[in-house]
């Protein structure tokens, strides 16, 4: 089974970031956390500190099936100035493999040309930051653009992390968590 790595970094959102695990992992679905420092030790954005699975520089991800972006701040500006994370994500896309950014983290993809022609969506104060880049910004909760998926918040984790299960599984395996967690 190939993986979904979600990257972490001082700052970012927790909610977001730990959602799409938890709910992913509830799915059957393979995911590891990865930190982009040195250490596994990553604090959240509102001062919950946790322990990522890896750091960047123990991973070989030719196994992954997608790669996931938590916002937050500074989480997200931490994650855009990891160059790294940036090479790996623009080969992602220049192969047409699965990404997905939410809240701010978006922006990150908007800045590495990634959603230059794409429908994509962000949190409100980064919608013209994304849309200057050459997105079409647009206001749901979730966006599916190819292989390219984007949303806007916290508020909206559930949403993201169910429709990352139906893209990575399909809409049965969607519909089954949501009913579990007694989602809508």
């Amino acid at each position: 089974m190939k993986k979904t790595y979600v990257f972490l970094a001082d700052g970012f959102e927790e909610i977001e970031g730990l959602t799409v695990v938890d709910l992913l992992r509830r799915a059957g679905v393979e995911v590891q956390t990865v930190s982009i420092k040195d250490t596994k030790e990553i604090q959240g954005s509102h001062g919950i500190t946790l322990f990522a699975d890896s750091v960047f520089a123990e991973c070989n991800f030719d196994d992954a099936e997608l790669l996931v972006l938590p916002g937050g701040m500074p989480g997200t500006k931490n994650l855009g100035a990891f160059e790294p994370l940036c090479e790996l994500l623009k080969k992602f896309d220049a192969a047409g493999r699965k990404i997905a950014a939410i809240c701010a983290a978006p922006s990150v993809f908007a800045s590495l040309g990634i959603l230059k022609g794409r429908k994509a969506t962000s949190y409100p104060s980064f919608m013209e930051m994304i849309a200057e880049n050459g997105a079409d910004a647009v206001e749901e909760s979730v966006v599916v653009d190819g292989h390219v998926i984007t949303s806007r918040g916290m508020g909206t984790a559930i949403d993201f992390s169910l429709t990352l299960i139906e893209q990575l599984i399909d809409t049965e395996k969607k519909e089954q968590i949501a009913a579990s967690i007694v989602y809508k």
